[in-house]
């Protein structure tokens, strides 16, 4: 059968193996298995939204209230912006999606960093347009500025913190850079991980609201994934002017989240003690990871988000240690697809890191 021949630059995205498929490949115990490689949160959810899905359970034979008003005021109220300038999707990537198909097609361009985010391409691609990338390993936006002066690209993906290298771009340069971009390019600010770069330094936190107002052409990303613990409800959002969400709106499938994941987001986005606290004993924790690169002699990239990237050196496999650990049931991320000699860790619990180190050590011996 013939297909789309858009489909023949395509890579399939890769997820972190979960801890079922371990199970069934390496013979681990499930209780043995520890997955640090797709940066959940470690200490879960509020017990607030476990609480309020099992008092909603009964319910899931009714479609979600498809204006998901309870869940945008939340979110409007958080950021100090309309209810109008929001739109939910499953995952902040399916907001990516829509931001792709509204703006590219195949004569168009698109500028990305170097190592960043695999979805922005892959979407990209769906379209046929051209990828246009950074050599820097980290944002470097001089870098991308000169690239945007050369290509004059439609659409420029911005992902601060950056994921998967963890590092964050200060909000002030980030805001200058803005301000030589073309209003009628469509840039996306991917804060994913923001609560985190917040949590560790306020000139890394960047405003929705104050990206919004200042620049129409901006669209501001935030999932409900990583710091509210809730990766298995698949629920994220976008913040923009309101003819920007409201061009986005028709490219939204009804219904597009679950009765279960508008109801989590909606009560997790309301227990802010609990996610600043899960913040907080991840950066604690993300100290034992410097301490053990010291130690061990190899890179961490200064991070500000809930997982670590540990550069190798040259005599080390990223994938070889990879697996490796994952035959011992420590699951992690090989960055290698990524053309990096890394590994990605998320922060897990103090019991976790340990032994993350203790699997590590005594693979390097080997």
């Amino acid at each position: 059968m013939n297909f789309n021949k858009t489909l023949d630059g395509i890579k399939t995205y890769e997820a972190g193996k979960p801890i079922e498929l371990v199970v069934r490949e390496y013979g681990v115990d499930a209780k043995n298995i520890v997955k640090l490689a797709s940066n959940e949160n470690p200490y879960g959810t509020s017990p607030k939204v476990v609480q309020a899905i099992k008092d909603i359970a009964h319910k899931m034979f009714l479609y979600p209230d498809d204006s998901m008003y309870v869940l945008k005021e939340g979110l409007a109220k958080k950021f100090n912006v309309d209810e109008d300038e929001i739109i939910i999707g499953a995952g902040s990537d399916q907001v990516i999606e829509f931001a792709v198909h509204a703006k590219l097609h195949s004569k168009a361009k698109v500028l990305m960093n170097s190592i960043t985010f695999a979805m922005y391409e892959i979407y990209a691609r769906h379209v046929g347009t051209e990828i246009i990338r950074t050599k820097s390993r980290e944002h470097d936006l001089e870098e991308f500025y000169s690239l945007y002066l050369e290509h004059k690209p439609e659409m420029i993906f911005i992902c601060t913190p950056n994921n998967p290298t963890g590092d964050a771009i200060d909000t002030a340069k980030l805001k200058e850079f803005l301000r030589r971009i073309d209003n009628d390019t469509l840039v996306v600010v991917d804060g994913a991980y923001m609560e985190y770069a917040a949590f560790k330094d306020k000139s890394k936190s960047v405003s929705a609201e104050e990206l919004i107002r200042e620049f129409s052409n901006v669209l501001y990303l935030g999932t409900f994934s990583k710091a509210y613990g809730l990766g298995g409800m698949r629920t994220g959002y976008g913040i923009g002017n309101k003819d920007l969400i409201k061009a986005f709106y028709k490219l939204r499938p009804p219904f597009n989240i679950t009765t279960l994941s508008l109801e989590a987001a909606t009560v997790a986005l309301k227990d802010e003690a609990f996610v600043q606290a899960c913040i907080a004993k991840s950066f604690e924790q993300m100290k034992e990871y410097e301490i053990f690169a010291k130690e061990m002699g190899i890179e961490i990239i200064d991070s500000y988000t809930n997982f670590v990237t540990l550069c190798l050196n040259d005599d080390q496999s990223s994938s070889d240690i990879s697996l490796s650990l994952l035959k011992k049931g420590m699951i992690v991320r090989d960055l290698k697809g990524y053309k990096l000699n890394a590994i990605r860790v998320t922060v897990g619990t103090a019991k976790e890191n340990i032994r993350f180190f203790e699997l590590f050590k005594e693979i390097i011996g080997k």
